[in-house]
């Protein structure tokens, strides 16, 4: 039996993951803001007398206390963690910043990644092959790291702060193989599973809801997302990290993830963090 942690898990891919985790006999943690959702979850759970291994913890993961507070709930209550999996994201049309002064996109999608990433980190080597799987849409070719201005005080677009947010991502993995690889067993898997139809979190202007819409009608199923990301939960890559486009493995040779901007954005961040 896996401990499988999945943020992000109460709708959507991350429900997905979970429930298909469950019905194998792993117990699952996830993690999420809405309660109803939690609670729809474990109603599933116990559906499937899988109710003792399901567990769900509220939080706003686009606050860093909320994802202290997790990361401390988790290291309390599992032995180990045999896979991470980060999904949760939400769109949002306009700028707002979250009451500790981060700007929204980049504190979800980005900083709380980065904090599960390296704070579970320890659980995670207690296991005998574990892995961190993190769904962004890696090696887009739009997109870019605001180095000057990482919180997009100016000209902000929602838009561009998700971009900006898979890049951020692919530099994490990055980062972090650079960081541990050489020493740890764990895993780092940059996915990016293509259109899946999804609820599409966010907060949308009339043009963007529209596409999303019509993503929604011709995308595959969540059934069908989530089967490439399982196999890799099951046989995680021999590399530290690695990066895939659904079933197919993607070079890291692309500029997407050059290990020098990672390490340069693994710095800012830590310092972003420590303010």
């Amino acid at each position: 039996m896996k401990h499988i942690v999945v943020q992000g898990g109460t709708d959507g891919m991350g429900r997905g993951i979970a429930l298909t985790c469950l019905r194998r006999g792993d117990t699952v943690v996830i993690i999420g803001r809405d309660r109803k959702k939690g609670e729809s979850f474990l109603a599933a759970a116990d559906g499937m007398g899988a109710g003792a291994r399901a567990h769900f913890i509220p939080a706003d993961l686009s606050l860093i206390s909320e994802n202290e507070r997790v990361i401390r709930q988790i290291t309390e209550e599992l032995p180990a963690v045999d896979a991470l999996v980060l999904c949760a994201r939400h769109f949002l049309a306009r700028r707002r910043e979250t009451v500790e002064g981060h700007e929204g996109t980049l504190a979800l999608f980005y900083l709380s990644r980065f904090l599960l990433s390296h704070g579970l980190r320890d659980l995670l080597e207690k296991a005998p092959r574990p892995v961190i799987m993190n769904v962004a849409g890696p090696g887009s070719p739009t997109g870019e790291i605001h180095w000057q201005d990482l919180q997009m005080k100016r000209d902000y677009d929602g838009l561009a702060a998700q971009m900006q947010g898979g890049k951020a991502n692919d530099l994490l993995g990055v980062a972090f193989a650079d960081r541990y690889g050489a020493t740890d067993r764990t895993r780092y898997v940059l996915f990016n599973p293509g259109g899946v139809s999804t609820s599409f979190s966010g907060e949308y202007d009339t043009e963007t809801r529209r596409h999303v819409e019509m993503l929604k009608r011709t995308a595959k199923s969540v059934e069908a997302g989530i089967a490439p990301i399982i196999r890799c939960l099951d046989d995680p890559p021999a590399e530290p990290v690695s990066a895939f486009a659904e079933w197919q493995r993607m070079s890291l040779a692309d500029t997407s993830f050059d290990v020098h901007d990672a390490r340069r954005l693994d710095e800012k961040t830590r310092e972003l963090l420590a303010r």
